[in-house]
């Protein structure tokens, strides 16, 4: 019997960890359970019970996750946890890992905003690339939001006092219940389409996940995400974070501090014009300084003192070039003179009417020679061919025929008969002379002895 292999308990719980770890359920869970045994460790990680009524599993939620945590775990909170199921190694115990956890109640609504999230993320919906920059001085301002609420106050009074130039428009919206996301995509669509914004603002106070859950809706994210209009979103306080949140061009914490974003503060203009005015003051001062200094350097210069030495050796140098430049000229245009001289010899030497008249020579010339060789080759050819003639009638049939010969044809008139032993006694045989045709019988055949009679 082969051996069997033998584990050690420290590669068993490795290989159970693994398998573990590769399952597709086990890696990301939702779990529901009451929290028991929390220890808050000064590391930072949170470690805890969680159970139902029919069991419990030991779980542990590190320091970088629940840093981010809207809540703090308590003794006997029921909530709802997602993560992954490993096995802790050293003890041999399987545990569960926390990367997220939401009291429970609100658990359906957290999962729905998780996808969503999840979603619109993986769409490039929040992508940093397609966010854009706030115009720096706006002209003015377009509100979403409830037109009763204490958000649309905060702005209004924080741009009033930070920048009284720009304009507000409020487009007065329902900001909770089930028509609060139509409200606010109907809006949004509107503004554009007035374009007489230069940014949005858009949200509300804050409250709970189902009071703010508006704002979590796909309609809401994605006509954000279509405005042509940059979008600050400004919804709840600062723990809260929406879909609208991470689709926006910016993320205020709240309503007033949207509207700081909005809009520069006039006394920092105020303070920015004042430095700029002196920075110019100063440098219109410094230039004027320079200018001077410059004045006076060359109002003491030779040429300012004494003009005319100046001009003197200027008229010298100017005696100078005109000299230089008579002699160009000069040399121009006896160089123009002889390059005309050498065209007009060309052109005596290449004149056209001289070719022309040589080349009528010579063609004369050629077509002399072309009709004496036609000549001498016609009369050649008729000699050949008066030749041939005479041949041909030499060999003609007809030409022994007037001799006193004939032609022996069969019956068919189709084959000559040469020797006979082609015909029998009583064939019918036809017989051409000269000046006619003979139908004949064989009667009898005689053959030629060795002297051929």
């Amino acid at each position: 019997m082969a051996e069997e292999r033998i584990y050690s308990i420290k590669d068993l719980n490795r290989y159970i960890r693994m398998k573990l770890e590769s399952d597709s359920v086990l890696t990301d869970v939702w779990i529901r359970g009451e929290i028991s045994n929390f220890t808050h460790h000064s590391s930072g990680h949170m470690y805890f019970t969680l159970k139902d009524e029919g069991s419990r599993i030991k779980s542990i939620m590190f320091a970088t996750h629940n840093r981010r945590l809207p809540f703090i775990p308590k003794e006997g909170a029921r909530v709802i946890a997602r993560g992954n199921v490993s096995v802790y190694e050293r003890d041999g115990q399987y545990q569960f890992y926390a990367t997220h956890m939401q009291p429970d109640g609100i658990g359906s609504l957290y999962m729905a905003y998780e996808q969503l999230k999840q979603k619109l993320d993986e769409e490039g919906l929040f992508a940093p690339g397609r966010k854009r920059p706030l115009p720096r001085y706006p002209k003015s301002i377009g509100v979403i939001t409830s037109p009763t609420g204490a958000a649309v106050r905060d702005i209004i009074t924080t741009i009033t006092r930070r920048f009284p130039l720009a304009e507000v428009y409020l487009y007065p919206v329902l900001v909770q219940g089930k028509t609060a996301a139509p409200s606010i995509v109907r809006a949004l669509d509107l503004v554009n389409e007035m374009a007489e914004v230069d940014v949005i603002i858009v949200g509300r106070g804050g409250g709970s996940l189902e009071e703010l859950w508006a704002f979590n809706e796909e309609m809401v994210a994605r006509a954000i995400a279509r405005s042509e209009i940059p979008v600050i979103s400004a919804v709840g306080h600062e723990t809260d974070f929406t879909i609208a949140d991470f689709t926006a061009d910016v993320r205020a914490a709240t309503p007033t501090a949207a509207a700081e974003l909005a809009v520069p503060h006039q006394m920092e203009l105020k303070e920015q014009l004042a430095g700029y005015q002196r920075r110019l003051n100063q440098s219109l001062i410094t230039r004027a300084k320079h200018n001077r200094d410059k004045l006076e350097r060359l109002s003491k210069s030779p040429v300012l003192m004494n003009p005319r030495r100046s001009l003197v050796q200027h008229t010298e140098r100017l005696d100078q070039l005109h000299m230089r430049l008579t002699r160009a000229m000069d040399s121009r245009k006896r160089f123009a003179r002889e390059k005309q001289e050498r065209m007009r010899i060309s052109l005596v030497r290449f004149n056209p009417s001289a070719q022309v008249s040589s080349a009528k020579k010579e063609i004369m010339s050629y077509r002399k020679q072309l009709e004496t060789a036609m000549t001498s080759l016609v009369k050649v050819s008729r000699q050949q061919l008066q030749g041939n003639m005479r041949h041909l009638d030499a060999l003609s049939p007809l030409k022994v025929m007037s001799r006193g010969y004939s032609l022996v044809y069969d019956e068919q008139d189709k084959k000559l008969v040469k020797s006979t032993k082609e015909v029998a006694p009583g064939d019918l045989v036809k017989i051409k002379l000269v000046d006619g045709q003979l139908a004949c019988q064989v009667w009898e055949i005689k053959e030629a002895n060795e002297d051929g009679k």
